[in-house]
């Protein structure tokens, strides 16, 4: 049996990043896509949203390859949201994600961010979090 630890931070927003997710969705829709995910053999290790966007930390089995989780988490659970019309309108993820690798050393930390969410983002919006995300990422890659 394979010995496999690669945790990935996942991050994808709401369609238009409209604020769909009411705090009577947040705890649903999570504890949702926990349990969908466990039904789907997905290991997360922590999920937070606030009202457009999501995060998530996960760890890939031998088998999962990045965009089937999300596809998997995303479709399911846009869904079942509409199918028991937990909103009124129509719920939809956007097309994209955001994913990074994340080092033992730092889970912990990813941890803490994802928890905090709500906080976070009293000082920095999604767009702010968005943009700081992809230019972290172009400099890594261009060094």
């Amino acid at each position: 049996m394979p010995m496999i630890k690669i945790w990935i931070h996942l991050i994808w927003a709401t369609k238009n990043r409209d604020k769909l997710i009411a705090k009577e969705l947040k705890p649903k829709l999570i504890e949702h896509i926990k349990s969908n995910a466990k039904q789907k053999e997905i290991w997360i290790d922590s999920v937070n949203c606030v009202s457009d966007h999501i995060h998530l930390l996960i760890s890939l089995g031998s088998e999962q390859t990045i965009s089937k989780v999300v596809m998997l988490i995303k479709g399911e659970s846009s869904f079942w949201v509409n199918k028991n019309k937990l909103i009124p309108g129509k719920f939809e993820w956007q097309d994209d994600y955001m994913a990074y690798s994340v080092s033992d050393s730092i889970v912990k930390r990813v941890r803490n961010y994802i928890a905090n969410q709500e906080e976070h983002h009293k000082v920095k919006s999604f767009g702010e979090e968005y943009e700081n995300f992809m230019n972290e990422a172009k400099e890594k890659l261009l060094g």
